[in-house]
């Protein structure tokens, strides 16, 4: 179905951070699958990981113990601070089982407690809980009649979210930096503040890291930026390294209320997938990837900066670790269209931000040729499409 804007390319195989199409062009892949291939393309210890595991047992149901869920479960909830772990497959389902892990919680708490508060220009799934919770217009046009019981707060605004809260509000579902919305870093007070709420009303705090988490803002969680910790976590997208996986992790008290019969995903936590996340958290940790997120996306940061000097078209520059947005005064398509002709892969981030989400273990080698070519595609001669020359 036509579902998907596509670019004219068709990749077929990939080597660190980069890719190659069907003609044999060469790409320095800056989009990682959306922020999805951690490790970059063919990483040995991941291809050789799942390579092992299929040849033992690529998917048992979950009416049975499973060895490498049950150690991915641990890693993780020690990783986090978090206890619980419920294993699906993307980011909208781990989305949608907190939301439904959030209202069974007040449920069998005898409360009314069902509103979910999130903030405009969010992303969170595309199911129709998810694109509900979504505070983007643009995703539910044509999916009517919605499903009750999300309101949207504008982003940073404490005095809002505090009026927000009301007898009826179950949580507040946020991403520590919001990519789909623009790059947009929600600032380490505002989450402070919030988590501070959320104790002080005794309502649930949720963060959404299926972009940030898994290394992504250099830190392995985006939240341990802020020194606190959520009472529901939601991760995907670079978990797995390409092999498709999502996780809600809860609190033990929060988790009590998820028996038996009360939610479910048929290939949620297998073996091959579980096992693909398991060596994408021991390569981050062996090979010092948090570590290379920071100074690379430090790197990166003032690489941009620099060009923004002498591109007045780059307006706006923002980000963490490996997650960057450069906003500019024209729509980014044009921009995008010229750095993939000149080999470099990007994506946007709304009409007008330029999104960067190369691998973890990318060099600065790689970082100097994306900015040379980014550069060269934002020259004087440069027309934006709305007619902007800079």
């Amino acid at each position: 179905m036509n579902t998907y804007g596509r670019y004219p390319v068709r990749l077929v195989r990939g080597s660190g951070a980069r890719a190659w199409d069907d003609t044999g062009k060469e790409y320095l892949d800056f989009i990682s699958g959306i922020a999805v291939n951690t490790l970059g393309h063919a990483h040995p210890a991941l291809v050789r990981a799942i390579s092992e595991q299929a040849q033992t047992m690529l998917h048992c149901s979950n009416l049975f113990h499973i060895p490498a869920q049950e150690k991915l479960a641990e890693k993780l909830t020690r990783l986090a601070g978090i206890e619980r772990a419920f294993f699906c497959n993307s980011g909208a389902e781990a989305n949608e089982a907190a939301i439904k892990l959030m209202r069974k919680y007040w449920y069998d708490q005898h409360s009314p407690r069902r509103t979910i508060i999130t903030a405009t220009r969010s992303f969170h799934g595309r199911t129709l809980n998810t694109l509900t919770a979504t505070g983007q217009d643009k995703v539910k046009t044509g999916f009517d009649p919605l499903p009750p019981g999300f309101i949207h707060v504008p982003l940073g605004n404490m005095n809002a979210l505090k009026q927000a809260v009301g007898d009826d509000t179950a949580g507040i579902l946020l991403e520590p930096v919001q990519g789909e919305g623009g790059v947009n870093v929600v600032a380490d007070a505002y989450l402070r503040g919030v988590r501070k709420l959320c104790n002080d009303t005794g309502i649930l705090m949720v963060l959404d890291e299926v972009q940030t988490g898994v290394g992504r803002t250099g830190e392995m969680f985006g939240f341990e930026h802020t020194g606190m910790r959520p009472d529901i976590l939601t991760l995907a997208k670079g978990l797995g390294g390409g092999v498709p996986i999502g996780a809600m992790l809860a609190s033990e008290s929060v988790a009590a209320s998820f028996g038996p019969g009360t939610h479910g995903c048929t290939f949620g936590g297998n073996p091959l997938s579980c096992t693909a996340a398991l060596t994408v958290i021991d390569v981050i940790e062996q090979e010092g990837l948090l570590e290379n997120a920071r100074t690379q996306g430090g790197h990166l940061l003032l690489g941009l900066k620099a060009i923004q000097r002498t591109h007045p078209v780059m307006q706006e520059i923002r980000g963490q670790g490996l997650l960057i947005g450069a906003e500019l005064s024209c729509d980014v398509a044009e921009t995008i269209a010229r750095c993939r002709e000149s080999g470099l892969l990007l994506l946007p981030a709304g009409p007008k931000v330029l999104r960067f989400l190369p691998p973890l273990n990318v060099t600065s080698a790689e970082i100097d040729e994306a900015l040379t070519i980014l550069g060269d595609c934002l020259g004087t001669d440069y027309i934006g499409t709305d007619g902007g020359s800079s």
